[in-house]
């Protein structure tokens, strides 16, 4: 849903310097080698994931970059990319005499990529850019070049100047924080999701979802992210469903990659209990992110539900619901139900044994601190209870 309702490709692109360049619209990657050399970039390192790998994508954004440049594509991370891999590409980066990362994928590669371009310019140990170390090392920055490229519609870190990587020796997933890691250029284009099987559009679709509706959530002032945040809740409630089950429509693919944008846009506010039980358990169990946000959600908001009926309130009478707490919560059961979201996380592999040790986990998390509800590790407890 937005002010104007656009119903074609053609239609459905722009250039936008917010918060950061970005070419969106269907057939852009053409764009690659035009914008590698107004950046000056000649020997770019291609960072992405090992199931991207296994795609065509990775090979088509190689031979466009190999039309200016002499690129070298690496795919070493994972769908939680870790410390150890960001090492790797690293070396990577300084064995190809790389001076530039196109950081390629959807969040584990644009991450990945990112973090190896704060490294690779900035050396030494990755974990002092870890948040909260992360607030005392700002005054650093990389001088190494950043092209973002998304192939899914979910986490929108194509927009961020921050990556998720995981710490195993703990385990934990840390936030990489560093106003260096925002990409000079984003190339969103929807074409590049079309090929994404339903389950991967479900998931990184509720990521988006998840996103956007958090960032309204946390009891913050700041009006801009509101509004951009209600724009896209509403966008991923009316297009995700088209997504997921026609999977070439170019329209659909369109509005929920900028939805994923304006997720990533808007909570610039901070997340919640959505996001620091998602880390935690992506961090011990290796769930897909986007998934585990999706599962959930109705549990965090009943949980939250003293705190957040207001707004929420205010949310569905902007979807044209009735303006109720109830009433958004059932649109959301019904959008999981109708994307194919499984209704407890022990469907996906969460142990009940582990909730205690989970909750500890989540309780340091920077989003925990942001939920509207004050949280300690019983209220955690109680999230993941109702969520089995």
């Amino acid at each position: 849903m937005t002010f104007w309702q656009f119903n074609s490709a053609a239609e459905l692109r722009g250039d936008w310097f917010f918060p950061t360049e970005t070419r969106f619209g269907g057939g852009r990657i053409s764009e690659l080698a035009g914008i590698l050399d107004q950046h000056g970039i000649k020997r770019p390192l291609i960072v992405t994931d090992r199931g991207l790998k296994s795609t065509p994508i990775p090979e088509c954004i190689l031979s466009l970059a190999k039309a200016s440049t002499t690129a070298l594509l690496w795919a070493g991370a994972d769908q939680n990319p870790t410390g150890q891999q960001v090492t790797e590409g690293v070396t990577a980066f300084h064995d190809h005499k790389a001076d530039g990362v196109i950081a390629l994928g959807g969040g584990s590669g644009l991450d990945c990529g990112k973090s190896v371009a704060l490294l690779a310019g900035c050396g030494g140990d990755l974990w002092r850019f870890a948040y909260p170390r992360s607030l005392e090392t700002q005054a650093e920055r990389s001088s190494v070049p950043i092209i973002a490229i998304p192939t899914t519609a979910g986490t929108g870190a194509e927009v961020e100047a921050s990556g998720i990587i995981t710490d195993t020796s703990k385990p934990v997933k840390a936030g990489i924080v560093n106003l260096s890691m925002m990409p000079r250029v984003v190339i969103a284009d929807p074409e590049l999701t079309l090929s994404l099987p339903q389950n991967l559009t479900a998931w990184t679709g509720m990521d988006a979802l998840s996103h956007n509706l958090e960032a309204v959530l946390v009891k913050q002032f700041h009006p801009m992210a509101d509004a951009i945040g209600a724009v896209g809740v509403r966008m991923c409630h009316d297009w995700l469903p088209r997504a997921v089950n026609h999977g070439d429509d170019i329209v659909a693919r369109s509005y929920m990659m900028a939805a994923a944008i304006m997720g990533a846009t808007s909570f610039v506010k901070g997340l919640g209990a959505m996001h620091a039980l998602s880390h935690a358990i992506g961090a011990l169990v290796g769930t897909q992110h986007g998934l585990t946000n999706a599962v959930l959600m109705p549990y965090v908001l009943q949980f939250n539900r003293t705190a957040i009926e207001t707004p929420v309130a205010a949310l569905a009478r902007y979807m044209e619901l009735e303006p109720s707490f109830d009433a958004y919560l059932s649109a959301v059961l019904d959008l999981s139900e109708r994307v194919g979201i499984p209704k407890r996380i022990t469907d996906i592999g969460v142990a009940r044994q582990d909730f205690e040790r989970l909750a500890v986990m989540a309780l340091p998390d920077f989003n925990a601190g942001c939920n509207p509800r004050a949280l300690d590790v019983a209220g955690l407890v109680s999230i993941l209870e109702s969520a089995s």
